[in-house]
């Protein structure tokens, strides 16, 4: 059996879960998710304890099992504490502001690259080489994240670009002075 998959979801205080039908919808202090259930995987909802069991040993529903667990837990704590990234930007004359919502970055290019981030995402720019990107859904903070990452992803060289808080970029040597031996 699914170890992740049997472990019990502590409702935090604020948070109800309601369920209707294949749906989980979690309505919490930052807002309101709903994840889908898949397979044979039902839920119920115990004193304050959401569970999901299957009905089934079939192969693909036990590995839906765990996978479905995360994803409502997720939805759960994202509604009650919600998720973020933090990105570091590294490089002479490379800097980050917001302009109303959207996010102007001087890269390096000829010109500034502008990203609008999705609706229940918020992003924030506490100094001018680091970036904070914010919100409920979980897998959508981690796509902005990758996104704005991916306009200057970091280089092996000198380092140079966008990268996540504590990211290790492993250095290259670049070319070396080679003594011929004439």
């Amino acid at each position: 059996m699914s170890r992740v998959g049997k472990s019990p979801i502590e409702i935090p205080k604020g948070v109800t879960v309601t369920i209707d039908g294949r749906n989980v919808r979690v309505k919490g202090p930052k807002g309101e998710l709903a994840t889908e259930m898949t397979g044979d995987i039902t839920a119920s909802v115990e004193e304050n304890v959401l569970k999901l069991e299957r009905s089934s040993e079939t192969k693909e529903t036990r590995s839906l099992h765990g996978t479905m667990r995360a994803l409502v837990a997720n939805t759960v704590t994202g509604v009650s504490e919600g998720f973020f990234k933090n990105l570091d930007i590294i490089g002479v004359g490379y800097s980050a502001e917001l302009k109303g919502k959207d996010l102007h970055l001087k890269l390096g290019f000829s010109h500034p690259c502008v990203f609008a981030p999705p609706k229940g995402v918020e992003i924030e720019v506490p100094a001018s080489t680091r970036i904070v990107v914010r919100g409920i859904d979980r897998q959508a903070v981690g796509q902005v994240a990758a996104d704005i990452r991916a306009l200057r992803p970091p280089e092996p060289y000198k380092g140079k670009g966008i990268r996540y808080h504590n990211e290790y970029v492993r250095r290259k040597a670049g070319k070396l002075a080679v003594s011929s031996g004439v």
